[in-house]
């Protein structure tokens, strides 16, 4: 059987399972679940696979699906992931209504396509056509959130990472992948697909100031404000701002969680969470230094103690030339050459930066919502192209790679140059990212 017969197939089961493919995106945006909370997202997942008669793995004390199709022949081992988790807008009017979680980042799509693509290739006509193995994989927390509830599943010793793509990476369950790739959804783009430059990668912060409490009315003179010290140290680190250099598109932004306990007594303690943003992960790590001693000054001014805990992010992405230019090749045949694009770099983060150290990956963005990204507007406004062309770029794509004894994919991974020689390079280098610092004031100052 020739090529062009293999990509008819394909089409006809897309078109088969067009109806199927919507409603598990559908189910999925009704229950939204975020990071490391996604148990009934990856039971769906995990349901729809094994109907597929693949060798299904669920996780069993965090959210998460592996399902292996081997076709019994040598070859490349190509992976294709879905996000399982949500991001938080309570604003949002799909919000559920007790956790405000919603799927305003698109990752029930992302799943949708990753099974739709399953549904498409897992079948014994394209199985004689092609070699290796395809490894769907549904992923948990990719949002970078609830760090709290994160931290408490690392001390229970549940996780180690807080991102999920570097989670799976720890617990060995993408040891056998070679390259990887999976689907976004884009709002408000002048192109059906586009192609990421890169992304920044970042760092978060956990800050903690400890004044003293003290009756705010009738003796605020025998208390440590630690909300002023706090808004010091905020107010310092904005004016760092001018200080980087565009080239390194620096972004930080940081929110209060705790800001005091009542309102009549001075704050005593005050929590502050942030990110901080560069295209260069090392730039960041040199930043970094700067926004510490912006916050440390906070709390001399006041008097305050200070505790610093720093947390590794992601990665930033390195998007690989050539597997883009495979899939270029496979949209040729899906639509015209001017409606998809290269995209300038992104400020934005993505946990598949981390894969992008150790291996070829393939990130592109496909036009199917509007509104922003994460915002109260965003909603899926293309189910075609968010449900079916992204079902059709995976299923196209990874014939492509695997076809004629995986020469494509092959070459892509010949060709590839990682940032770490060896998954334990990067883990050294990530887990130096873990740190706290503890800043208390000298009596010479107090």
């Amino acid at each position: 059987m020739d090529k062009r017969n293999a990509e008819q197939i394909i089409q006809e089961t897309v078109e088969l399972k067009r109806d199927r493919i919507k409603a598990i995106a559908h189910t999925i945006y009704k229950h939204p679940e975020t990071g490391f909370k996604e148990f009934e997202t990856a039971k769906l997942a995990a349901r729809h696979l094994g109907e597929l008669g693949l060798e299904v793995t669920c996780l069993p004390d965090i959210p998460g699906v592996v399902a292996v199709w081997d076709t019994g022949k040598e070859g490349p081992v190509i992976a294709i992931l879905g996000e399982l988790d949500a991001v938080i807008n309570i604003s949002h009017p799909d919000a559920h209504p007790v956790t405000g979680a919603v799927h305003a980042c698109g990752h029930h799509a992302q799943i949708a396509a990753m099974v739709g693509s399953a549904m498409v290739l897992c079948q014994p006509q394209i199985k004689e056509m092609i070699c290796g193995k395809i490894i769907f994989i549904a992923v948990p927390a990719e949002e970078f959130i609830e760090v709290d509830y994160r931290n408490e599943l690392r001390q229970k010793g549940i996780i180690k990472y807080f991102g999920g793509k570097a989670e799976f990476l720890h617990r060995g369950l993408l040891d056998e992948v070679e390259l990887c790739m999976m689907i976004h959804i884009s709002p408000h783009h002048t192109h059906k697909v586009y192609f990421p430059q890169g992304t920044n990668g970042f760092l978060t912060k956990n800050i903690k100031y400890i004044g003293k409490a003290a009756h705010a009315g009738a003796s605020p003179e025998q208390g440590i404000n630690a909300l002023y010290a706090a808004n010091i140290g905020l107010m310092a680190a904005n004016c760092l701002r001018e200080t980087f250099e565009e080239k390194d598109c620096i972004r930080f932004h940081p929110i209060i969680t705790k800001g005091g306990d009542v309102v009549n007594v001075i704050p005593q303690e005050v929590h502050i969470e942030a990110q901080l943003r560069g295209k260069d992960i090392k730039k960041v790590v040199e930043i970094n230094k700067k926004i510490d001693r912006a916050f440390i000054g906070g709390a001399i001014a006041m008097g305050a103690e200070i505790e610093i805990e720093d947390l590794p992010g992601y990665m930033p992405l390195r998007p690989d030339k050539q597997f883009s230019n495979v899939c270029k090749k496979v949209l040729k045949g899906l639509m015209s050459e001017e409606e998809y694009t290269d995209e300038a770099h992104g400020t934005y983060s993505l946990d598949m930066g981390d894969l992008s150290t150790l291996m070829p990956t393939l990130h592109p963005f496909v036009q199917g919502a509007e509104g922003g990204m994460h915002s109260t507007e965003y909603k899926i406004v293309n189910e075609e192209n968010a449900y079916i062309l992204s079902t059709q770029i995976l299923a196209f794509t990874a014939l492509e790679l695997l076809w004629q004894d995986g020469l494509t994919a092959k070459k892509v991974i010949s060709h590839y140059k990682p940032l770490f020689g060896t998954k334990q390079e990067y883990f050294d280098f990530v887990d130096k990212l873990f740190s706290k610092k503890v800043f208390t004031i000298p009596d010479s100052l107090k």
